[in-house]
């Protein structure tokens, strides 16, 4: 293991005996596993369900703030630094890092599931649709983005900016000084952050591989079981460790192009072919929607349990409280890989295109998939939910077949999910690679490799042993330590900027754009 020269022993011993143990301990005492992944779910669920929900709630509004104050002027690196990649590109990446293959998974999924049996409102009704698109896009909307760009800011700015290693520990020296992020509080930071990036996209792979097995058994009839998932999980593990062996520019940007690509033709594909007025309806509709009812969404906790009466279950806990708790799960590696692409940027131009533009495009995705399916239950040949109601994850290609060219598109989906899998994996391994090679933005080809073997065995042995609910625990139960860690950096965030930003005495404005080597010394 020659990668050992090169990497933080500390963090990457620690992480790689405790992941090596749980699969370990998953494979040989799957009923044992289950049973605590199911306790470990209600009492998270249960008991801090609200923490979930005020805290991605401070985190977006901590976005908008800082976006919009003087704060918004400093670049996110030194003052002559230009963006390393175009916008279009930029787009690209982060869009497909940070949302890709769940979006694939739940832009049909979800607003049929809730059609179904909506939070608000009688199934299968206008209400129950409109209540349904209006719940997705919250959950898809502006929350997700902003964890991600508070992750991303911090990473960004104490690495370009001050030139401290591509650390998470590193977002706190303003807090706990440099000799502090060096020391037991700065490790088990770094730590956490492996776990919460291992569990998160175990989650995505999960979902992703059942999903591909479900297109394959429609297109070929492959047999959409277990063992088939595992193996597919497999074949996906290892062409995404290629890609993030290969880098960001050759392997990681190339499919990220492609994977937009395919999404337009997709999404234009069903547009025109789809019942395109009302599409466009829903659209504008589900924005006003969504827009004027963000506030009390945010910190909707259902505490008299109307909707969990309602709908015969934990609604807040399967749905809202599984999101943010997988959006926060995935902070440390969509944050880690935005904040490697977006040196050069300005504090402002970052946060409002992380949030905005890939927000924006989520809602396009959603409206002309999600809108179609519940066309087609609502004034066609129907079905689509009562599919859904029975396996999740035939929700694409059941309401493809809807539509000509059926097979070819659903090839295409099918192709699109595969991509967008290897991407957000790719990325993944990429940022794990960096938390433990001490921040090294070039983490070496086999410790990439490990992480993503890494990667693949803890998505394959939550499947087996507890299919998608595992999958929603493992990210519920990482993310409730990074929440935490969360929560400080935004404090250590706006501190530093009040540091860099603050007018001495005599008027002198200089310190807003700090000197060239400002940092530089510390990275040494």
């Amino acid at each position: 293991m020659s990668f050992l020269k090169k990497v933080d022993k500390s963090i990457f011993y620690i992480s790689a005996v405790i992941c090596v143990i749980f699969v370990l301990w998953t494979i040989a005492l799957p009923d044992s596993a289950s049973k605590a992944f199911n306790a470990c779910l209600s009492f998270l669920t249960g008991n801090f369900g609200w923490s979930y929900l005020i805290s991605v709630s401070i985190f977006l509004v901590f976005c908008l703030v800082v976006a919009f104050s003087r704060f918004g002027k400093i670049k996110l690196g030194k003052d002559d630094d230009v963006p390393e990649y175009s916008t279009s590109s930029w787009f690209a990446m982060l869009f497909s890092a940070g949302m890709g293959i769940g979006l694939v998974f739940w832009s049909i999924a979800e607003p049929m599931y809730h059609l179904g049996g909506p939070p608000f409102g009688e199934p299968n009704s206008i209400e129950g649709a409109r209540v349904a698109m209006r719940t997705t896009f919250y959950h898809w909307g502006l929350h997700p983005w902003a964890v991600f760009a508070v992750v991303g800011l911090a990473l960004a700015y104490f690495q370009f900016r001050k030139g401290y290693p591509a650390l998470i520990s590193s977002a706190f020296v303003p807090v706990l000084g440099e000799e502090g992020v060096k020391g037991p509080i700065g490790k088990a930071i770094d730590i956490l952050s492996v776990f919460a990036t291992i569990f998160g996209v175990a989650t995505s792979l999960g979902l992703g591989a059942l999903q591909i097995n479900s297109g394959l058994n429609s297109l070929y009839g492959v047999p959409n079981e277990t063992f088939m998932t595992v193996i597919i999980i497999a074949v996906v593990t290892a062409l995404f460790t290629i890609s993030a062996v290969t880098g960001i520019q050759r392997g990681i940007r190339i499919l990220s192009n492609v994977n937009m690509t395919l999404a337009f033709l997709l999404m234009l594909f069903l547009l025109l072919a789809g019942p395109t007025v009302f599409l466009l309806n829903i659209f504008s509709d589900t924005i006003g929607n969504y827009l004027q009812n963000i506030v009390w969404l945010s910190f909707f906790t259902d505490p008299y349990g109307s909707v969990a009466e309602h709908t015969g279950y934990d609604w807040l806990g399967a749905w809202t409280v599984f999101y943010w708790a997988w959006w926060i799960a995935w902070g440390p590696f969509v944050g880690g890989f935005i904040a490697r692409i977006s040196k050069g940027r300005t504090v402002r131009e970052f946060i409002l295109g992380v949030l905005f533009a890939p927000t924006l495009l989520s809602f396009i995705w959603l409206t002309i998939f999600g809108g179609a399916a519940i066309h087609i239950d609502l004034f066609g040949a129907g079905g689509i939910a009562e599919a859904v109601g029975k396996d999740v994850t035939t929700a694409l290609f059941v309401t493809l077949q809807n539509f000509p060219l059926g097979s070819l598109t659903a090839l295409v989906a099918t192709i699109l999910i595969s991509t967008f899998f290897i991407t957000s994996a790719d990325s993944a391994t990429f940022v794990v690679g960096m938390l433990t090679s001490g921040g090294d933005l070039e983490p070496g080809a086999d410790l990439k490799v490990f992480w993503g073997v890494i990667e693949g065995a803890v998505a394959a042995v939550l499947l087996i042993t507890g299919g998608l609910k595992a999958l929603q625990t493992a990210s519920i139960a990482a993310a409730f330590p990074f929440m935490i860690v969360m929560l400080f950096m935004i404090y250590s965030i706006y501190k530093a900027f009040i540091q860099e930003t603050e007018v001495p005495m005599l008027g002198d404005k200089s310190k807003i754009a700090p000197s060239q080597g400002e940092g530089e010394a510390s990275s040494a």
